[in-house]
């Protein structure tokens, strides 16, 4: 293997290891609190029908219980409300805990007697994410699963009428089918809470049946949305910490505008402001307390259930995920406030005629009130803000409507846009819609003694904003973008100009220095999305030095806005704000993306390879390396044009048309469009610029299989070390074949195997039968090494026929027994077969690991079913295990002499081109290419 070759794809590796270390460490710290237990947790199953439990044996319904509850809850006889938690892939009915232990904490603390019951189901820790055939069963279970969970309430005075659904990862895709099924009845179910669950599309489409069920929940709530509008969906991303699912992937896009679908990321959600990682977000104790303390409102005091009121529950949510303001959900605002002289004497009242008011309460109770005048300040200033460090959610800012004096005796409530914030509550109110108030009123009471702060100033909006254009991509980090900030403000809006893509990644760097060093109030910095509530915070002390990672989870849908940068600054102080592009992060980025595209980009370089190699055996009798193959094979552009000039002829309304009317599948696009254009089988790719991307796709799965075969041969030299042993020596190449009789019983063998049991145990044992051949190779290649004898040339016209074979077909004993005098020849022929073999397992191991999901779930269910029902890998791998098993014969010198070699080197470059049009969002299809590419091969092996 040539230098450069190690060199050059030792780089490139690098590359991808600083991105995949972006990609996996490249986020804060774990900031989520830990929910513990006070006592053991039980889980008591619930007895179903007959026919329910013998339809679906694997599956179970449990309720949750602790200590006391627990005991009083053994009969089943229930009064509380009811809550399902559904466990995603490979999930534990007992991750339920974490929401049934706060919920049960909670209520025991209440007065009025609510309190939950937290159900959760057992789907045997299936790998729905990886194989779509037990998702419809799922679903099934589910709605079974919730007439029995009703049907312990039946004797109840106050019978809930519905459950509420909380879905973990797939869990809550499976809550969201439920309305697919013809007999349910959508009123059972009002509200779903759905935590990291990939709405979009799925993580890794791995069988056409995964992707059938996301097509029939799409079509079932766009067709349906007029009709679902009344079912409230609160979707919840984990964000940057999650990299299992992207946050992008969890955002739920309707037809119409329905304020009842609600998406955001937890760093947007306020008392929480943490991202989380897959499995966290289910116990997070931020997120749970937003999620029980939701509930808790939700409740009808008279009922002691859900309510059944739409804007109510979407009142609640707003509360609790999307804005935390000083009116409660069920508390209606009174149209006017009055002063009372009682209440606060004129003495309380202050006015102020500065720009900006500072104020620290005492530590006794006070009275205090602060008076801002609009007569002078209507046409100078466009904006008003506060901010306190009380956070308690009290009314704290008017709208004096009626002055007597220097006091204010009647006044409209204005605090109802306070916004929380890590460190304090902030509200910003416009100037121009306050035509009806004549003073602006601060309430700085402190009837409980507490100590805070009070912040005021008047703002004008061209000033507070600054636009930043950010660099280019491709800049490496060696542009910047930088902003001097000399702070007499308490709120600066930096707009990131051109920052609106999924690939853009940069390094946001803000530094404060201060005039004077003293104790100041911590700056808090707030990455805001406008198209997606999925905004970061970032608290800092004052001075320090910040970095902010600056991505996003969902491209911009329209040319009408950019990110900004929202700094919450101490005055008087001087921030500079540093943005260039992090390379690191720009490949993690696409990696987060991208990532599940690799595989078919692995296929590719490797049959590219295999296809330069049988070249080279067609014109000179035997394969180059591996590297130099992978080398000669690399090259994106044979690949990527013609996928783009297809690209531009599918925008051609009569092409299309063409397209469409031979019934072609749609071209697959790189996941990195907006999410509004996943929702729809789009024939006509939109955007042009992802295709710029896959050339380093390309390299990128070149590197992982160059690497990856790399390692296949390292460990399969490692097995023949250890399995030597078991075999006596071998010096004919021909070792390890089957005779043509029993490759055709073999083909039958596993043909009925896999049609009986599981297609990718099929696969998997074709395999394995051509592992074995290419560890016999291994070991003569070994054995003729080690061999004293070897002559310089071919010593006979036997020898150069091949006498070792010839004696392996009449006399197979004497393949492992001693043979006549070989030569360097001989030597170089089993080298040339055993290159050849091993390009064939590198190529075989992908399939075999995309199949690998359905063999697994097939393994830990044959205690209920020998066969796998439905089979995604059956009858379509079919083709595959006979290449395979009629390949464990093939050498270089019958394919030398093949007529119809040539033909097959020709296929596989339109297979390839053929594998990245249509495998990009169908993974499963990659093993329907490598099924022709292989056959093809085999066949020549025989003509």
């Amino acid at each position: 293997m040539k230098a450069t070759t190690l060199a050059f794809y030792g780089c490139a590796l690098g590359i991808l290891g600083m991105g995949l270390r972006e990609l996996l460490l490249g986020f804060e710290e774990n900031r989520c609190s830990m929910t513990y237990m006070f006592e053991y947790p039980e889980y008591r199953r619930v007895q179903l029908p007959r026919r329910v439990a013998r339809q679906y044996p694997a599956y179970g319904l449990y309720l949750y219980g602790e200590g006391v509850y627990a005991q009083e809850t053994k009969g089943l006889k229930l009064s509380g409300a009811p809550v399902l938690f559904l466990p995603g892939n490979a999930g534990s009915y007992k991750q339920a805990r974490s929401l049934g232990s706060v919920a049960l904490r909670k209520a025991e603390g209440l007065e009025s007697g609510v309190h939950f019951n937290v159900f959760t189901i057992d789907f045997n820790e299936e790998l729905v994410a990886l194989y779509g055939g037990s998702l419809l069963r799922q679903t099934r279970f589910l709605h079974e699963s919730i007439k029995a969970i009703l049907r312990l309430y039946k004797e109840q005075p106050e019978r809930p009428t519905g459950v509420v659904l909380v879905g973990h990862s797939m869990g809550g895709v499976v809550a969201r089918a439920l309305f697919t099924l013809p007999r349910f009845n959508s009123r059972l179910v009002s509200l779903i809470i759905t935590q990291a669950s990939p709405h979009q599309a799925p993580v890794l489409p791995l069988d056409p049946y995964l992707l059938e069920f996301y097509s029939a929940v799409r079509r079932r709530w766009i067709a349906g949305a007029q009709d679902l509008r009344n079912v409230t969906v609160l979707s919840v991303g984990g964000g940057y910490r999650d990299y299992q699912v992207r946050s992008g992937l969890t955002a739920l896009r309707c037809p119409v505008a329905d304020p009842n679908k609600l998406s955001l990321v937890a760093t947007a959600v306020p008392r929480t402001w943490v991202s989380t990682d897959h499995l966290s977000i289910v116990w997070c104790k931020e997120l749970v307390l937003a999620t029980v303390r939701a509930f808790f409102d939700l409740i009808e005091p008279d009922t002691g259930q859900f309510t059944d009121d739409t804007e109510k529950r979407i009142s609640v949510l707003n509360y609790h995920f999307i804005r935390h303001p000083v009116q409660m959900p069920d508390e209606i605002p009174e149209p006017v406030v009055t002063f009372t002289s009682t209440e606060s004497p004129p003495e309380a009242w202050t006015e102020v005629n500065t720009l900006r008011l500072f104020y620290i309460a005492p530590k006794e109770p006070e009275v205090k009130y602060f008076l801002f005048a609009l007569s002078s300040r209507r046409k100078a200033y466009s904006h008003f803000h506060c901010r306190s460090s009380n956070l308690e959610m009290t009314s704290w800012l008017y709208g004096c409507t009626e002055m007597n004096g220097s006091v204010c005796q009647q006044a409209m409530d204005l605090s109802w846009g306070t916004e929380l914030l890590p460190s304090y509550k902030a509200l910003t109110v416009r100037v121009r819609e306050l035509s009806s108030v004549s003073h602006l009123v601060i309430s700085a009471s402190n009837p409980s003694g507490n100590q805070f702060v009070i912040e005021c100033e008047w703002q004008r909006e061209e000033s507070q904003t600054i636009p930043v254009p950010v660099p280019h991509v491709l800049s490496f980090g060696l542009t910047v973008s930088d902003v001097t900030i000399n702070s007499s403000g308490l709120l600066h809006t930096i707009q990131l100009q051109h920052f609106h893509q999924v690939y853009q990644a940069f390094r946001i760097t803000v530094s404060s220095q201060c005039r004077v060093s003293k104790d100041r109030p911590a700056s808090v910095y707030r990455l805001k999305v406008p198209w997606f509530r999925e905004d970061s915070f970032t608290t800092a002390s004052t001075p320090s030095v910040t970095e902010i990672s600056g991505m996003l989870h969902t491209s911009r849908p329209d040319n009408t806005s950019s990110a900004l940068l929202l700094l919450h600054t101490a005055p008087n102080c001087q921030y500079k704000v540093s943005v260039r592009t992090s390379f690191p992060k720009v490949l993690g980025q696409v990696l987060r993306f991208c990532g599940p595209v690799l595989p078919v980009y692995m296929a590719v370089s490797l049959l590219l390879s295999l296809g330069v190699q049988l070249g080279s055996v067609s014109r000179a009798g035997r394969p180059v390396g591996m590297g130099t193959a992978m080398s000669r094979a690399l090259r994106p552009h044979t690949l990527e044009l013609p996928v783009y000039l297809l690209h531009l002829l599918l925008r051609q309304s009569w092409f299309e048309e063409v397209w469409v009317s031979l019934g072609l599948p749609a071209v697959d696009a790189l996941p990195l469009t907006p999410a509004t254009s996943t929702t729809h089988n789009a024939t006509v790719p939109t955007e042009d610029w992802p295709r710029l991307l896959a050339p380093g796709l390309c390299l990128l799965g070149a590197t992982l299989a160059f690497w990856g075969s790399w390692v296949m041969r390292l460990g399969l030299r490692l097995l023949s070390l250890f399995l030597a042993p078991l075999h006596r020596p071998s010096v004919s190449r021909e070792c390890g074949t089957l005779l043509l009789r029993t490759q055709l019983l073999l083909i039958l063998a596993l043909g009925a195997l896999g049609g009986v049991t599981c297609g990718a145990l099929a696969v998997t044992m074709a395999f394995l039968l051509h592992l074995y051949r290419v560890l016999r190779l291994q070991m003569t290649e070994r054995s003729l090494r080690h061999v004293m004898n070897l002559a310089p040339q071919k010593v006979s016209s036997e020898t150069e026929n091949g006498y070792g074979a010839r004696c392996c077909q009449s006399r197979p004993t004497e393949c492992n027994g001693a043979a006549p005098l070989k030569t360097q020849s001989a030597l170089q022929e089993v080298r040339d077969d055993l290159q050849l073999h091993l390009s064939l397992s590198a190529l075989l191991t992908l399939p075999m690991m995309l199949c690998a999901p359905s063999l697994i779930y097939w393994s830990r269910n044959l205690r209920y079913a020998v066969h796998l029902d439905p089979d995604p890998c059956w009858p379509h791998t079919l083709p595959l295990v006979a290449a395979t098993v009629l390949l464990v014969n093939s050498n270089t010198v019958t394919l030398h002499h093949s007529k119809v070699l040539r033909l097959t080197c020709q296929l596989l470059l339109p297979l390839c081109i053929a594998m990245v049009m249509f495998s990009s969002l169908h993974l499963y299809r990659v093993t329907h290419f490598l099924s022709a590419a292989l056959g093809s091969l085999a066949i020549s092996c025989y003509l």
